[in-house]
């Protein structure tokens, strides 16, 4: 089986380094990384070096292209992107892709998988999402900072021993996989967390801990909360009835320094994902006539200090 990571950075840098570091040396799946500029320069001499709670290690994949022209077919491609990446980063990356090859994004919205269907209608495109606070430090280097990570995909049409099989792989390299009953509603109660922690980092420019510390600031957090899980309800997704508290919990359980991609996004003056995080509720809410008036407030606030995509 021949699996290729696209976007090598926290997230796909972090999985794909499990990846190879377990499948390095077997005769029966092949890791492949494509990556970027000098970050795939470095991973191409250097290897991948991780810094995670389960331990510090350095993995080589099979090959590192920074396209796939060079790379056979691949079984399945895991698309680690940013979303303002995603559709370009497929085009580019076409040549590996054959009529049989799965698809899994794991990106932080909830439209992903049918971006990919309307350019790739004939593939099977799997839905998925992961619970990670990580980041590219440097090229070729990635460091975790949660107490775990979790990574759920699955498909309500798709190939359920594939489906099987792919888990196990995942679970063989050391990631808590998992295939939930219903994908949909999975992704939806991660981005519920995302969302309301990517906004809030952003807007108020800060890490996590002084927020949660600030009563009126975590006043904000609990009213981004109830917007986007009234959105939820209204798109009739059958949320767990405490998705209140155990998105809550999730956020409060970030280590005090934690913040978003997005807002270090911000910070850095790049390009950011807030279409895809934020500005996505608000446009979500007005085609359902769901009053999200906080949501709006800190899209509208955060879209004057957004680079264009």
């Amino acid at each position: 089986m021949k699996i290729a990571v696209m976007g090598i950075g926290g997230v796909g840098g972090y999985i794909g380094a499990f990846l190879a570091r377990e499948y390095e040396h077997s005769d029966s799946v092949e890791i492949y990384f494509i990556a970027r500029g000098e970050n795939e320069k470095s991973i191409r001499h250097q290897g991948i070096s991780v810094e995670s709670s389960l331990g510090n290690f350095i993995a080589f994949p099979k090959k590192t292209v920074s396209e796939s022209a060079s790379l056979e077919t691949v079984d399945l491609l895991i698309c680690c992107t940013k979303n303002y990446d995603l559709e370009q980063s497929i085009l580019e990356n076409k040549s590996c892709i054959g009529p049989d090859t799965i698809i899994l994004p794991l990106l932080n919205g909830v439209n992903s998988a049918e971006l990919i269907k309307n350019l790739l209608p004939a593939n099977e495109v799997w839905e998925g999402c992961i619970y990670i606070v990580s980041q590219l430090v440097k090229p070729g280097f990635v460091q975790e900072t949660g107490k775990s990570v979790k990574l759920y995909f699955g498909s309500p049409d798709g190939d359920q021993t594939k489906l099987k099989k792919i888990a196990g792989l995942f679970q063989k390299a050391n990631l808590q996989a998992l295939v939930p009953d219903n994908i949909l509603v999975t992704i939806w109660e991660k981005f519920i967390c995302i969302s309301v922690f990517a906004t809030i980092t952003s807007y108020l420019d800060s890490q996590i801990g002084p927020i949660l510390s600030d009563k009126e600031q975590q006043k904000l957090v609990y009213a981004l909360l109830d917007e986007v899980i009234a959105l939820a309800k209204a798109r009739n997704l059958a949320l767990s009835e405490d998705i209140f508290q155990k998105t809550l919990s999730i956020i409060t359980g970030f280590p005090s320094d934690a913040t978003s991609s997005m807002h270090l996004d911000f910070k850095k003056g790049k390009k950011t994902e807030l279409e895809y995080l934020t500005g996505y509720v608000v446009r979500s809410g007005e085609s359902l006539n769901i009053p999200l008036p906080l949501y709006q407030k800190m899209y509208l606030a955060l879209k004057e200090r957004n680079v264009p995509d």
